[in-house]
């Protein structure tokens, strides 16, 4: 019979939450960026301003390729035939080859078109906007299954693998998702075991949820390895193929709700030898690979869902202006103005979102892990009102079949799970963003125990504090309409960085217990994040105050920031705490 108290348990979960947050935050520079700045109460203004722009030697083949795509998308692709379907043609992946879409970021020297990242996501929003199904499989091909042999590949991996995967005659997939691990990476349970000899691995597992799982010709699979020397083990990502004896494709299709055409499979791997030369990046560093292959994943995802985020927009908006209902139009009742109007300003803060996000990617900046979690929470929750505003003002014809809107409905519901639960993700950008104050809190807390030796860190912290209680984190916008709104985020900003210190102070390493006060920090840390992507992107476009689409984003924005940091003073948390046990019984 097990001795331990509840509190030990809890404790010891604690304790290895605390050491899975360690090891993935091991994985990349700890660099203080735009998001982890704004925790301290700063702004690194040259992370956002001025606003990026693709480079003037590839806008016109961006150019042209976004209109290639989107003279496909408009004349070829069918994507209530996919959805009815349940399959993405051979003809649709033929001509997505053709277009080069399958290699469009690989390296001009690999057969590929050496696109930006910008570029890229320009393809992908036209993608989104026509077809959920479609733009998942390029996705899972592209910025999540070949991109990893880009970044991670040797000379020989990328010799032997690329040149199929960049012309689209062979595909790719990514298989991190099992049973016990998805959102939560650091969990996977699949083991690889080196031979007696050393030449190979034997791996054993199975993964579930594969987007192009049956139909990928090469996959990279993260799996549990030894460390030597010790009696621990660390992820590592190894390439493997069909073909391989062990390899077994459990279930082929998964029949799903939404985005049908897109292939989701189960795989399992029974004593499969892999040969060692297949590791992909340095052995125990798989979940570098894999955290940072999502990174580009998450921030195409925000280019999908502007896509899809301006289709909806445009439906809605025709539909208003059409549809007469007590002899006025729907464009002339308030309330569908209202869902007009934030539709408008979500979609264009999401595409500033993800144009600056892609812009660090581009500049070659190491650590936006942030900046990707907080662009891919932030553009799903707001694509899934957009859908469902565009839903509510069509009405009931929304419901039927020979409408689009039902499929996306069907087909966007999963964007707040996939590519990291957006609940998980949520808590992972406020413990994150926490982590840099509250080391420096922890510095002061062992300094006042050696009052003489420490004197330095407690004075030094005393003058930080003062400064960020007194000082106000300049916005650099070059247009005077703006600068009031600058003014508002700069005070909004040094309130947040104070708010977290108090909240550390409060809750201590129970912090990691707060979800409740977790969401409020990501959410305020957001909605700043958005208005200073909004006012770089406003500012590049002349600052003007004809912009109301704009204006009315920076405004509700900030008034939304100002709520979440006024909640985590004045909430009714136990309240709703004590009804949840009361359910849960």
């Amino acid at each position: 019979m097990s001795t331990a108290t509840p509190g030990s348990e809890r404790q010891a979960q604690r304790d290895k939450q605390i050491q899975q947050a360690e090891e993935i935050l091991a994985t990349v520079p700890q660099e203080q960026g735009v998001a982890k700045g704004l925790f301290w109460g700063d702004f690194v203004a040259d992370w956002i301003f001025p606003y990026p722009q693709i480079p003037a030697a590839q806008q016109p083949e961006v150019d042209a390729a976004v209109a290639e795509v989107t003279r496909f998308c408009e004349d070829e692709l069918d994507p209530v035939r996919i959805d009815r379907e349940a399959t993405i043609p051979p003809e649709v992946i033929a001509r997505l080859r053709d277009l080069g879409v399958l290699g469009m970021t690989a390296p001009k020297e690999n057969g590929g078109r050496g696109f930006s990242q910008m570029g890229y996501g320009r393809v992908l929003e036209v993608l989104g906007g026509h077809c959920s199904s479609t733009s998942l499989f390029v996705n899972a091909h592209h910025s999540i299954g070949m991109r990893a042999l880009i970044l991670f590949g040797t000379e020989e991996q990328q010799r032997r693998w690329l040149p199929g995967l960049v012309g689209g005659e062979t595909l790719a997939a990514f298989a991190l998702t099992e049973p016990e691990a998805g959102s939560d990476a650091a969990n996977v349970q699949t083991t690889a075991v080196p031979s007696d000899d050393g030449t190979h691995f034997i791996l054993n597992g199975e993964k579930r949820y594969i987007t192009n799982g049956s139909i990928a010709d090469v996959l990279t699979v993260m799996a549990r390895t030894p460390v030597p020397g010790t009696d621990k083990t660390a992820i590592t990502a190894f390439f493997v193929t069909p073909d391989m004896p062990g390899f077994e494709v459990t279930e082929a299709k998964m029949e799903k709700l939404g985005v049908r055409g897109s292939t989701t499979s189960r795989l399992a791997f029974h004593e499969m030898k892999v040969p060692r030369e297949n590791i992909l990046g340095p052995q125990g560093q798989g979940l570098k690979v894999a955290l940072t292959v999502l990174n580009f994943g998450r921030t195409t995802f925000g280019a999908v869902c502007t896509g899809t985020a301006k289709t909806c927009l445009r439906l809605a908006t025709e539909y208003a202006k059409q549809r007469t209902q007590f002899d006025r139009t729907l464009a002339e009742f308030e309330l569908v103005q209202q869902k007009l109007a934030r539709m408008a300003a979500w979609t264009y803060a999401m595409d500033a979102m993800t144009t600056v996000t892609a812009g660090l990617i581009d500049r070659g900046l190491e650590d936006y892990m942030l900046e990707t979690a907080m662009l891919k929470v932030y553009s799903t929750e707001r694509l899934w009102t957009i859908v469902n505003d565009a839903f509510q003002i069509f009405g009931g014809a929304a419901y039927f079949t020979d409408l689009p809107l039902e499929r996306m409905l069907r087909d966007n519901r999963i964007n707040q799970i996939g590519e990291g639960a957006n609940d998980v993700l949520i808590s992972f950008t406020a413990l994150t963003g926490i982590r840099g104050p509250a080391l420096r809190l922890k510095d002061v807390s062992d300094a006042v125990q050696k009052p003489w030796s420490g004197l330095g860190t407690i004075g030094k912290f005393a003058a930080d504090r003062a400064s960020a209680r007194l000082g106000t984190p300049h916005v650099p916008v070059r247009s005077a309409h703006l600068e009031p709104h600058a003014r508002r985020l700069g005070k909004l900003i040094r309130r947040f960085g104070n708010a977290v210190q108090k909240t550390l102070i409060t809750h201590r390493e129970e912090i990691i217990e707060r979800q409740l006060v977790q969401e409020r920090i990501t959410w305020a840390a957001m909605e700043l994040f958005a208005t200073a992507c909004v006012l770089s992107r406003w500012d590049h476009e002349g600052g003007g105050a004809d912009n109301h689409v704009a204006a009315l984003f920076v405004t509700e924005s900030l008034a939304d920031a100002e709520r979440w940091l006024d909640a985590l003073g004045s909430n009714n948390d136990q309240t709703l705490l004590a009804a949840a046990q009361a359910v849960i019984g």
